[in-house]
This record gives C-alpha cells, structure tokens and sequence, in this order.
C-alpha cells in the first residue's frame, strides 16, 4: 500500500468540513503538547479546543473509547487548568515533581476502572448503532476489530497521563509516549492520516517533554 492509499485516498469520501475539522484539532492538539512541555498553562485552553473538535470526529469514526476520553480531556483541561492557576506565581508557569507511591495507586485504580467502562459501553454498543433501539440487537464484544480493542487500552493510558499532568507529575509523558504510539496505525486504520501523523508528532514531543521536566522538577512536600 502507498502513500496515497494510506494518508490521502480515505479524504475523497469526506465533506469539506470535516477535513478542516480534522486539520483544526490536530493543529491546536500540537500547540498544546508545545505548551505542555513548556510548563505553560496555555495548554489547557488550546487543549480544550482540541479535544472538543475530537469528541466529534471519534463519534463519527465509531472510535468510542477516544471520543469518551476527548471529552473527559476537555473536563479535566478545566480542573487542570484551575490547578495550575493556584500553582502559577506569574499565573502562567508551574513548577513539576515526581509522582509518589499514592499518585501511582490512584493512577492504577483509574487505569483498571477506565478499562471496565469503556468495555461495557462498547458492549452496549450495538444499541448505540441501532438508535437505542433494541430490536435485532444483539449485545457483546464480538463486533470489536483490533483498532477498537487498543481503542480501550489507550482510553486507559490516556485518562491517567491526563491525570498525573493536572497533578503536575514528570510520569504523565510515559503514558502519553506509550498511547501516542499506538494511536498512530490505529487512526491510520481508521482512515484518519492527518490525525496519525499528529499522534507520530505527539510521541516526539512527549520524549523532549519528558527529559524537559524530569530536568527541572522539584522535589515532593
């Protein structure tokens, strides 16, 4: 397969505007990690318009463990970016730390629920295709294809590398190197090439922004 089957030929079935969709969230997703890395809290603002345009475009791909975390995103960008303010002498930069052993027990306990959940809705999710009807449906895992099993898995990573960078913890860009990675052949899959190439981008990011603060974190109170 070329690079035109892979990257360019899924665009010709799409509207105008959902390409522009795309191309604008991955846009204002890079701004983000860029602001991220930079300990800047202009992450979360850029953030919230990524994710939001992503809830969208997920729904519309059938991608529902990313679109539940694209909106979980966009919730925790508001906590994240209140916790930051509060932590920001000049309301702008915050200071960054290890994770401690309670920050990795919740983060286990957030990954373990985060993956019941999002299994149980794709269980549901025939009745979701079906409008909520329940006739001729029949519920269960066995629609699921390997995109839509890591779909599950990164929801996972993602919600706690969420988590840990609202709490400022160096450790959150392991879980963003990790599901970075594997996002970028799930959403080339799905036919989502600007948005793969993004998450390619994102994992180089994410290495610079993890050596950036393990450099200059401070030590835990």
């Amino acid at each position: 397969m070329n690079f035109y089957d892979l990257f360019l030929k899924p665009y010709e079935s799409y509207e105008t505007y959902q390409i522009i969709l795309e191309i604008t969230a991955a846009v204002f997703g890079l701004l983000s990690v860029y602001f991220s890395i930079k300990k800047n809290i202009w992450v979360y603002p850029s953030g919230i318009v990524s994710t939001a345009l992503y809830v969208y475009i997920l729904f519309k791909f059938g991608l529902l463990g990313d679109m539940m975390i694209n909106f979980y995103y966009t919730v925790m960008s508001i906590y994240g970016w209140i916790l930051w303010a509060k932590n920001a002498e000049d309301h702008v930069h915050v200071e960054v730390s290890a994770a401690t052993k309670k920050d990795w027990l919740v983060a286990s306990v957030l990954f373990a629920l985060s993956l019941v959940f999002v299994m149980v809705v794709y269980y549901y999710k025939p009745l979701i295709d079906n409008q909520f009807s329940t006739e001729n449906v029949n519920f269960g895992l066995y629609h699921l294809d390997w995109a839509n099993w890591l779909d599950i898995f990164t929801t996972a990573i993602f919600l706690v590398g969420m988590w840990l960078m609202a709490k400022r913890k160096t450790e959150n860009w392991i879980f963003w190197i990790i599901g970075d990675l594997i996002c970028v052949p799930m959403m080339l899959y799905k036919g989502l090439g600007i948005t793969s190439v993004q998450y390619l981008v994102f994992t180089v990011m994410a290495v610079i922004g993890y050596l950036e603060w393990k450099k200059s974190r401070v030590p835990n109170p």
